[in-house]
């Protein structure tokens, strides 16, 4: 269990990471100032060398007194908080709080500007993300462990220093240094997705040190690795069900017409999977890549996350479907690994993997745990249960230990904590908000009764109310407050 720190006593050791004064300049972004802070690479040993962090902001633009800084991040674990923060955040969020708010960033060390963890190059990335994650036969299912193995031994290799430091408590107890160079006694906090995993484990290591907490589309804590992928997968089969459903009442959808089943809608789709696993179909990709099953079902999994992005993806099966035309799904493809058009990859990918593996010991220990594994997945989700299960087999070959298990998180002692939950969010299913909520003791309960992963900023004016409502006066929801 992590060790509560309390606010009065900063290590010797740590001093002088708190009492760094930073140096602000110009990031290159109209409106922001950029600047690098120092946190120690191992805090069992400060002395044994720093990681240098990257940091953005963008002052409070009033009126309005001014509340501190209110630090953001994406989730992941991966996403870049920075680029968050300078092409969202902090021109996106509600003018009042962007008013009243220095509105932060900071990259977690591994990540993106602070220190990124790499494993594989551009051309590897390519082949890394077109495996076959359904293999039918021994040669196949040799093929993905071997590209699995692969990927974790280039993680060793080009980020042999970090590995060993990239978990959630490192990046957690570096939120608490930024609190201090920010010159904030307490801190503020939207996390969306993973960054509630972080947010509330910062909350457990620093409780009165917690200003005013949202935690959007929450993490459970207490399951394992393997529960985790197993009700993710539930969770894409969720919010697939509600795209079928969506998906039959419009004329260009490729997958049925009105009275369509989503389990015929399902089944179609499936059906054309296997068909790209035998035969993929042309992009037009300056690389050469075609679309193959693997491809296909990252850029339908991508969609599932926002409902907006639902009419880009009936364009783009109708017209893989129907044109035999993949580049709509290559693209929706692409945007889930974050690869740009000129074939350059962020490091999401290298860093997910990295966090993951280190703060959890591996779903499965083998191919021959996970195989006797995959009828559970398969009926969690008919669609995307053999891929999701066969792709989270990656930790398995990692090669360092993870240093965390599952477990509670209770932060007491902690100001109130507003954790938001979606019914239908694929990513982060809706009884991890409730979980979460129901272990940390000073949490309040929000439900958006929707589609979609998180639900703050989307459009929902209760939701959003509630929430500014909280981060402008402080004033929590009632625990199990329902927007619709």
């Amino acid at each position: 269990m992590a060790e509560t720190v309390r606010s009065s006593s900063v290590p010797p050791a740590l001093a002088s990471y708190y009492g760094q004064k930073p140096a602000w300049r110009d990031c290159g972004v109209p409106g922001f100032e950029c600047t690098t802070i120092r946190a120690p690479l191992d805090y069992a040993r400060p002395g044994a060398g720093d990681v240098r962090l990257a940091v953005a902001r963008k002052k409070a633009t009033g009126p309005g007194r001014r509340l501190g800084s209110l630090l953001v991040n994406p989730g992941g674990p991966g996403g870049s908080a920075v680029t968050f923060l300078q092409q969202y955040a902090a021109t996106g969020y509600p003018a009042q709080v962007r008013a009243r708010y220095d509105m932060v960033a900071m990259d977690p060390r591994g990540v993106a500007r602070s220190e990124p963890v790499t494993c594989l190059d551009d051309r590897a990335m390519d082949a890394y993300t077109q495996t076959d994650v359904t293999p039918d036969d021994r040669r196949e299912t040799d093929a993905l462990v071997d590209a699995q193995r692969k990927f974790a031994e280039g993680c060793g290799a080009r980020a042999s220093r970090l590995l060993r430091h990239v978990s959630t408590a490192d990046a957690a107890r570096d939120m608490d240094i930024l609190r201090a160079v920010l010159g904030d006694d307490r801190l503020n906090y939207v996390g969306a997705s993973y960054g509630t995993f972080l947010g509330a484990t910062y909350a457990d290591l620093f409780p009165d040190r917690v200003g005013r907490f949202v935690l959007d589309g929450a993490m459970d804590p207490s399951l394992s690795s393997r529960r985790l992928n197993l009700d993710q997968t539930a969770g894409f089969e969720t919010a697939f069900q509600a795209f079928a459903k969506d998906c039959v009442q419009h004329s260009d959808c490729p997958l049925g017409g009105r009275g369509t089943t989503p389990r015929q809608v399902g089944d179609r789709l499936a059906a054309f999977f296997r068909q790209l696993d035998g035969r993929p179909i042309p992009t037009g990709d300056a690389a050469g890549r075609r679309l193959g099953e693997a491809l296909a079902t990252t850029g339908v999994i991508a969609a599932m996350y926002n409902k907006a992005t639902w009419p880009r993806l009936r364009t783009a099966l109708a017209s893989a479907m129907e044109k035999n035309d993949g580049a709509g799904l290559l693209a929706l493809s692409d945007s889930y690994y974050e690869r740009d058009a000129g074939g350059r990859y962020s490091n999401l990918m290298a860093a997910n993997a990295a966090v993951n593996c280190l703060d959890l010991p591996p779903a499965f220990a083998g191919r021959e745990e996970l195989e006797k594994t995959l009828p559970a997945f398969e009926k969690a989700s008919p669609v995307f249960g053999r891929p999701l299960a066969w792709s989270s087999l990656n930790c398995a070959y990692w090669p360092v230990k993870a240093v965390s298990a599952p477990r509670r998180i209770e932060a007491k002692g902690a100001a109130p904590i507003v954790v938001v939950g979606t019914t239908r969010d694929p990513a982060t299913p809706y009884r991890w908000a409730q979980s979460l909520a129901g272990q940390l003791s000073s949490a309040r309960l929000l439900t958006y009764d929707g589609d979609g992963h998180t639900a703050y900023n989307r459009g929902n004016s209760c939701v959003d109310s509630t929430i500014n409502t909280y981060l402008l006066q402080g004033t929590p929801p009632p625990n199990g407050k329902r927007c619709t």
